[in-house]
């Protein structure tokens, strides 16, 4: 899913004497890939680049934010440079790629919102992204610490295990609509048995009360979407009584994008 909440980037550049490069986020961790973007789109000429990043969801668990920041710095420093959206997406996707952020999220954020479907892996034209309308509101949840992403993708043998708790993945491209991609990703979840005992816990009480959950992969935190009209005041009583964050939202109708231009004065 392309969620509505992601990552946004403000970029400034000053021409001076030296070359200069600052990335500056919303959060306490190193923001490598982010850093590796604005290396490889930073403008030709000297001066001072500073990019300030805000991510809109938590880091490092399972939400797409090492893809979405990687994003709004390419589009940002590359509308500043004078390089193209291309240009951009393709920064972002090897830098998001090499640097262990995830396989594939920059693909799915540049190209739409709504539900997305990966017929073929990379960015176009190598690889083939299908969008479906994700209409009503979603769940999302943090129920503990961050999950070390790289660490898992470079282990062979959780790779084994990934790759057999989604055997049955490619059936959804036949008839890619919401209900089937919910179901699915609650039988890759409990398949795959990576989900902590306190996010078990939230996705069976959720389950019971009427809804699809699902753990975010890979991450401490679960997501939603109600099977009925959508979430009653005792559902998110009984959610608060957790003591974890949740937000709820939309799907995304849009992929990423440059909000805004400016001239600096000279």
């Amino acid at each position: 899913m392309v969620l509505e909440l992601g990552a946004l980037a403000d970029v400034e550049f000053r021409p001076g004497p030296r070359r200069e490069m600052r990335v500056l986020g919303d959060a306490r961790t190193p923001l490598p890939i982010s850093t590796e973007v604005a290396r490889r789109l930073r403008p030709v000429a000297r001066g001072s680049l500073t990019v300030r990043l805000r991510h809109e969801l938590p880091i490092g668990q399972g939400f797409g934010m090492s893809a979405a920041g990687a994003s709004a710095t390419a589009l940002a420093v590359a509308a500043v440079a004078g390089a193209s959206r291309t240009a951009a997406v393709r920064a972002a996707h090897l830098a998001d790629l090499f640097g262990e952020g995830g396989l594939g999220g920059v693909a799915a954020i540049a190209s739409g919102g709504g539900l997305e479907f990966r017929v073929r892996g990379g960015i176009p034209p190598w690889g083939a992204v299908q969008h479906r309308p994700l209409p009503g509101r979603l769940l999302v949840g943090v129920v503990g610490g961050p999950l070390p992403s790289p660490r898992l993708l470079r282990s062979e043998r959780f790779l084994a295990r990934v790759r057999e708790a989604s055997r049955d993945l490619p059936e959804l491209l036949r008839a890619p609509e919401a209900g089937r991609f919910f179901d699915a990703s609650e039988r890759f979840t409990d398949r795959l048995g990576l989900a902590s005992p306190a996010v078990r816990t939230v996705l069976r009480g959720l389950r019971r009360r009427g809804w699809w959950a699902a753990q975010a992969m890979f991450g401490r935190s679960f997501f939603a979407r109600s099977k009925g009209p959508g979430a009653t005041r005792g559902d998110l009583r009984w959610l608060s009584r957790g003591g974890f964050p949740i937000v709820e939202l939309s799907a995304a109708v849009s992929g990423a994008h440059v909000s805004a231009r400016r001239t600096l004065p000279r």
